[in-house]
């Protein structure tokens, strides 16, 4: 309970503070965008010391910040990615404290079926609030479906960066954010999601 309530407590100084910057636009994200690969950069070298695929991980998170970057200039479509990516990690993390059950793969012991689950329901409970603000009386196709996308690729982004740090025998990336360790640790869902909507989004297919 301590650590949720730290959790929670990050997460409402956190997620205005990242909204305002992104919203502000200009010289203030690109500024934020830079400190914040900048401290990405730092986790991910201290975690992969030594790891003959620690060289990897620096061209994907300036491709992945650059990503993030150039959809920024899309706020509507920005800001629909982080709240589904919010929304699945929440999800997970709630149902699978509550419901436990089998686990969902051994690369990371704490994902269970009930949190994968959990994290694609929230994650669709977000989208029929958004899409009710909207004042849409159906849920498009689309945005369903890149819904789905979405929580796929944050989860299985997760998993990944769960399975860095299991080869690096820690348990997170760093403590710069209480109740969630390090920076790597609350955007490790985003940093695959971005890259993805953005090469989709380059084909025009995306309207958000």
């Amino acid at each position: 309970m301590n650590n949720f309530m730290k959790r929670i407590l990050s997460a409402i100084i956190l997620i205005p503070l990242a909204l305002y910057f992104i919203i502000h636009g200009s010289l203030m994200l690109m500024f934020f965008t830079a400190i914040c690969f900048l401290v990405a950069c730092y986790e991910w070298h201290m975690m992969t010391k030594k790891k003959h695929f620690r060289i990897y991980g620096f061209p994907f998170l300036f491709f992945s910040f650059y990503t993030f970057y150039e959809l920024s200039l899309q706020l509507t479509l920005v800001f629909f990615v982080i709240l589904i990516c919010i929304s699945t990690d929440i999800g997970g993390y709630v149902f699978g404290k509550i419901f436990k059950g089998p686990k969902l793969t051994k690369i990371s012991p704490n994902k269970t079926y009930a949190g994968m689950i959990g994290g694609y329901f929230l994650s669709l409970i977000c989208l029929a609030m958004i899409t009710n603000y909207i004042d849409y009386q159906h849920i498009p196709i689309q945005f369903f479906l890149l819904t789905l996308l979405i929580s796929t690729v944050s989860q299985i982004g997760d998993i990944i960066i769960s399975y860095f740090k299991r080869l690096s025998k820690i348990k997170d990336t760093g403590k710069i954010i209480p109740g969630h360790g390090g920076l790597l640790d609350r955007i490790d869902g985003m940093i695959f999601t971005f890259p993805i909507v953005y090469l989709i989004n380059l084909t025009g297919y995306l309207n958000v």
